[in-house]
């Protein structure tokens, strides 16, 4: 079995509100390297920063590849924390997207995007069957997907 494997199934679970924040780019025109490449080495310096000061907010991120697409899948402890590093003037995202406004803005040359979804307390379900811990498994706590974590019906449920 692998490395960090959970030979069981196991469910995630944060205690209170949190956000799910997606966020992305796409190489339009791969020729203009000089013009993606600044964009594609900003986000990585972002998670550098984030990890290096968790009181940001950042609980876990994941980078997916997939030329020309790029995605991080992000959780915040809230969108209070998320907002304050998007609007900080001491910290690396609002000079690296004030930089892509002035070089590329709206050209067409390489697309970003981003979604924000807020997810009230226990409002969520998931689960992970012989997995490491992945995703909501990594910012919050792993617990057995027994007795009323067994369904994703009766996941949700608590909640209601």
């Amino acid at each position: 079995m692998g490395e960090g494997v959970i030979a069981k199934r196991v469910c995630a679970e944060l205690e209170g509100d949190f956000v799910v924040f997606l966020i992305g780019m796409r190489v339009n025109k791969p020729w203009k390297i000089w013009r993606w490449w600044p964009v594609a080495t900003a986000m990585p310096r972002m998670l550098i920063e984030l990890a290096k000061q968790p009181e940001l907010g950042l609980l876990h991120a994941r980078s997916h590849f997939g030329f020309p697409n790029v995605m991080v899948v992000q959780y915040w402890k809230s969108f209070d924390h998320l907002e304050a590093y998007a609007r900080s003037k001491d910290n690396t995202h609002l000079p690296a997207w004030r930089a892509f406004n002035q070089a590329i803005g709206s050209n067409g040359d390489v697309g970003i995007w981003h979604e924000t979804y807020v997810v009230s307390d226990g409002r969520y379900e998931n689960v992970y069957n012989n997995m490491p811990a992945y995703g909501l498994g990594v910012a919050g706590t792993l617990v057995d997907a027994i007795g009323a974590r067994q369904e994703a019906r009766k996941r949700l449920a608590k909640a209601a």
